[in-house]
């Protein structure tokens, strides 16, 4: 009996077990600030052993913000916590399960469509439609499996030959449903948009479009736990999953990335350790030549960030150049609906990240420009943003790249 109970609790632990969906009912979030030292070695604490805390921010440094969910069982001791170390809060979600109820109402199934979040089925399906629809426009390619043997598959759009190429990915965290939302919506755009700044962009650039890097991880939430960030590895036998955003080689584990593998940043046993990643790179490195910009699509908090992020990260020669470019595509986003987007570096105008894709391309491969978009919205829904704002945060950001991309070819970067 012992020896079953043991294996129960270790299945439970790495997920082995898939029953019914993780649910949050009545569980809280706060916005905490961290002000001195003595919180954030407290909060990192917290985070290496969280008993039923989940950080949505990893601690990395003081003077920031992050949103911690509270376990209702937790309440006290939450409130007790931030009375000794004097810790700023303020409550912004009373009941994390009710967002996600409503973030995925029960609907009968539909065609595809931005009115709902899709499955990686039906984006996967979506696209082959694609190539059928525009041959001579639009194919895709796999790229390699991921560890639970799903396809990573690139969708390549080119109207001619010459174009200079912008590589983009999206959903490398898991539950950033809106960024593989926003993927697709883009591509439609390509394809029907008979708007002349749409088309600039959709035919004067080859596309390289990685609309799903975390298959697994994204299946995962929409089956087992809405808040799952990583890949699904089991790296340990209590704990799965690497974020790969923090997996990539150059200045890997250099501030803003956990050793630690039951933490949410956890950034691998070594560089490139993931399969996804190696088949990101491996990929990336086939077509460098013919990319002249990297892109990666997060959610959330509304920024524009630009290598580096590493400790004491050092700017980049053309970081004035890449700022214009950031400036441009924060006022046109603004201008669409009044969203308010920051720009800068990631550890400027973030936190301390190592380990990412735009870094790695940027700063490893040569890239010229590199970017991190992080969408709507600015705390409250979070990873859960209701799927009435996909079509309005897709077109705000087809707005910033018609910006970004039109700024960057009057500095000489993408010129065929």
């Amino acid at each position: 009996m012992i020896v079953k109970v043991a294996v129960l609790l270790l299945c439970c632990a790495t997920g082995l077990l898939r029953g019914e969906q993780v649910r949050y009912d009545n569980y809280r979030v706060y916005e905490v600030a961290i002000a001195d030292q003595t919180q954030l070695e407290a909060l990192q604490h917290l985070e290496r052993f969280p008993n039923g805390y989940l950080f949505w921010e990893s601690p990395v440094q003081t003077n920031m913000k992050l949103n911690i969910v509270v376990p209702p069982h937790k309440y006290a001791e939450f409130d007790e916590l931030s009375q000794q170390l004097a810790l700023a809060h303020r409550l912004r979600v009373p009941n994390l399960q009710q967002l996600i109820d409503e973030e995925s109402p029960r609907r009968s199934r539909r065609a595809f469509g931005w009115e709902d979040y899709q499955t990686l089925e039906d984006i996967y399906d979506w696209i082959d439609e694609k190539v059928a629809e525009f041959p001579g426009i639009v194919s895709v390619e796999t790229i390699g499996q991921s560890y639970e043997d799903r396809d990573m598959k690139v969708v390549k759009i080119s109207y001619k030959q010459g174009n200079p190429g912008i590589f983009l990915e999206s959903n490398i965290h898991a539950r950033e449903w809106i960024t593989s939302a926003t993927v697709t919506w883009l591509m439609n755009e390509f394809f029907t948009s008979t708007a002349p700044e749409v088309r600039e962009l959709a035919e004067n650039y080859d596309w390289y479009i990685l609309p799903v890097v975390n298959p697994d991880g994204l299946n995962y939430t929409k089956t087992t736990n809405r808040m799952w960030r990583k890949n699904r590895y089991p790296h340990n036998v209590l704990c799965y999953g690497v974020d790969m955003n923090r997996n990539f080689p150059g200045h890997w584990m250099e501030g803003g990335a956990s050793s630690i593998p039951c933490t949410d940043t956890y950034g691998g046993p070594e560089a490139g350790s993931e399969i996804e990643t190696q088949n990101i790179m491996n990929y990336f490195v086939s077509i460098k030549e013919r990319v002249n910009a990297y892109l990666s699509f997060h959610s959330y908090g509304q920024y524009i960030l630009f290598p580096y992020g590493h400790q004491n990260a050092e700017y980049s020669e053309n970081y004035y150049d890449m700022m214009e470019m950031g400036e441009a595509a924060a006022v046109a986003i603004y201008n669409r609906f009044g969203t308010p987007y920051e720009f800068g570096t990631t550890a400027d105008v973030l936190y301390i990240a190592s380990g990412s894709s735009p870094d790695w391309a940027h700063g490893t491969q040569g890239t010229p420009v590199a970017a991190t978009f992080e969408f709507r919205d600015n705390g409250y829904h979070g990873f859960i943003l209701p799927p009435e704002q996909i079509i309005p945060n897709a077109m705000e950001v087809l707005d910033g790249l018609v910006a970004f991309f039109r700024k960057g070819k009057e500095l000489g970067y993408f010129n065929a």
